[in-house]
């Protein structure tokens, strides 16, 4: 096992004055090398590298900063790169080291000097172009309709095959036809109207982050979203203008294009003029809950940021105002959690999902053992450093076979399509679920 030697507890001089690294500096005076971190990272626990844990990143964007090493040194750069950004080790941490932070304002501090790899380019270019996007994801939903991903992914080499069964994976999930109602299947539920008392009061009202990859790939979870609001009291609003919240630009060190996309959305959602931004994917809600740090230094942007991270709610934490409201209709499934990182980690956001699924009769609750540990996802970490993605799903996927559940409940679109994609090439009848999906098919209504 390789290690990394600690620099002092304070850089004597900064080689790089002014950049987002040297901007960031003093989250680096926080780590005081206890090593609680060790355990939390996936890619040490994996692949055994003090250099890939997150002390040792530490160490190297210390040496960076003081000049000690390059930003295009190599070697640095593949230890940077294998960071999933889990940011487990945040919650690990008694130091309160900002290790997201530091890690985005790295990645940016090099982009420039050593570039950002192709792969990753052309994503991120798609992303930022709302019509390149609707574009490739309309491909997608049309490619996804042949049923050829399905195919492809069971006969094309591995590292073809995965991004086949990630297509596969998005597939909507016909609950209907898996739960019982009773001696009812749940396609011939009873309608039950809507609560005659609206728990809040006064009402709240809500809008909702479409999202990039949810609107176009998970458009059913959207539907299951705004029905379940509206089922538990919220007056829902349209935000029209919204667009990529940034957080693929922001994690692989492109901040100016993070930004740029960061302000549509503050001025979208203020003129939503609703009180809370419900957002039903992890890294999304994530990233907005962080517009107020992203544009802190932006005075004509600052406090307008602020103000809409403070609106934002993972739908589960949203929910969980308000009960939410049981289910009438019996959902018998044997269903696992896997906690996105995401919302876990960055949001601290743990009971509430589960708060979800228990408000779900006849659901069946399996523990996910380490259901703490990262499914190797990461935005698109598993097309840029796809052998490492695939050692993090492994122990993953061993989890979720060891538990025997049918179902695997998970509130993002990228652990979606990963732990979907995994089950589906390991030949495993599981599949995958957002858990709002779930609390949806428990809510009788006329079909």
């Amino acid at each position: 096992m390789s290690s990394v030697t600690s620099g002092a507890s304070t850089p004597p001089s900064c080689a790089l004055p002014g950049t987002p690294l040297a901007l960031a500096s003093k989250g680096l005076d926080a780590c005081v090398h206890c090593g609680f971190c060790l355990q939390a990272c996936p890619t040490y626990v994996n692949l055994e590298d003090e250099n890939d844990s997150p002390r040792g990143r530490l160490v190297l964007m210390r040496r960076m900063l003081e000049g000690d090493i390059a930003l295009d040194d190599p070697t640095t750069a593949q230890h940077i790169d294998r960071c999933l950004g889990c940011r487990a080790c945040e919650t690990a941490c008694p130091s309160g080291v900002p290790y997201g932070d530091l890690l985005e304002a790295t990645r940016a501090t090099m982009a420039p000097v050593r570039g950002v790899p192709f792969v990753a380019r052309a994503v991120l270019a798609v992303f930022k172009h709302p019509v390149l996007l609707r574009s490739a994801l309309l491909g997608a939903r049309l490619f996804r309709a042949t049923r050829l991903p399905q195919l492809l992914a069971q006969i094309l080499p591995a590292r073809l095959a995965f991004p086949m069964a990630m297509i596969a994976s998005t597939t909507p999930a016909n609950l209907r036809a898996r739960a019982v109602c009773g001696e009812r299947t749940m396609s011939n539920r009873t309608p039950v109207s809507p609560p005659v008392s609206p728990p809040l009061a006064p009402a709240v009202s809500a809008t909702c982050l479409t999202g990039c990859v949810m609107s176009g790939l998970f458009s059913h979870v959207n539907d299951a979203t705004d029905r379940v609001l509206t089922h538990n009291g919220f007056q829902l609003r349209a935000t029209r203008a919204q667009g990529c919240c940034g957080a693929l630009h922001a994690h692989a060190g492109d901040l100016e294009s993070a930004r740029a996309l960061a302000r549509i959305n503050v001025a979208a959602f203020e003129q939503s003029g609703a009180d809370v931004i419900a957002v039903n994917s992890a890294g999304c809600g994530a990233m907005l809950k962080q517009y107020g740090h992203l544009l802190h230094d932006d005075p004509a942007w600052a406090a307008r940021a602020e103000r809409i991270s403070a609106r934002t709610r993972d739908i589960s934490e949203l929910l969980a105002t308000v009960g939410p409201i049981a289910g009438t209709a019996s959902v018998a499934l044997r269903v696992t959690h896997d906690p996105p990182c995401h919302q876990m980690h960055a949001q601290r956001v743990v009971s509430p999902p589960l708060a979800v699924l228990r408000a779900i009769p006849g659901l069946a609750l399996i523990p996910l053992e380490d259901a703490d540990q990262c499914c190797g996802s990461a935005g698109i970490y598993n097309l840029v450093e796809p052998d490492t993605s695939d050692a993090v799903l492994a122990p993953k996927l061993a989890r979720i076979a060891e538990s025997g559940a049918d179902w695997v409940a998970t509130g993002n679109p990228g652990c979606m399509m990963q732990i979907g994609a995994g089950l589906l090439r390991s030949g495993s009848r599981a599949r995958v679920v957002h858990p709002i999906e779930l609390l949806d098919a428990s809510y009788e209504r006329e079909t």
